[in-house]
């Protein structure tokens, strides 16, 4: 598999000493119990009344997908391109969407 230059590894150490960069107390968020972060989202205004019921979740896998080579007119993969990173999934939707739409 080809690294993506972008992509950027970090030890434990160096994760730690780059926590210094953030307004985050993170001594104080380190140093609180479950408990007290509970308590502290109950408080919290915006959390206030929501809580997540896990007994209906279901793991639901991605199913695998097929290669194919597929050979398009030079417009529709500019205008897809044109759009920034993440055309192949753009088109990859628009297929979806067309496949949903004909299959009602």
């Amino acid at each position: 598999m080809k690294r993506d230059k972008n992509i950027k590894s970090y030890t434990t150490a160096e994760l730690k000493a780059r926590r210094g960069h953030s307004r985050t107390d993170w001594g104080r968020v380190d140093s609180q119990t479950d408990e007290e972060l509970e308590r502290l989202i109950a408080e919290d205004e915006d959390e206030r009344g929501i809580r997540a019921d896990w007994t209906q979740a279901q793991l639901v896998l991605p199913q695998a997908k097929q290669s194919v080579h597929l050979r398009l007119e030079k417009e529709i993969i500019a205008f897809f391109k044109s759009q920034g990173k993440g055309h192949i999934s753009r088109m990859q939707a628009v297929l979806k969407a067309y496949v949903d739409a004909h299959s009602k």
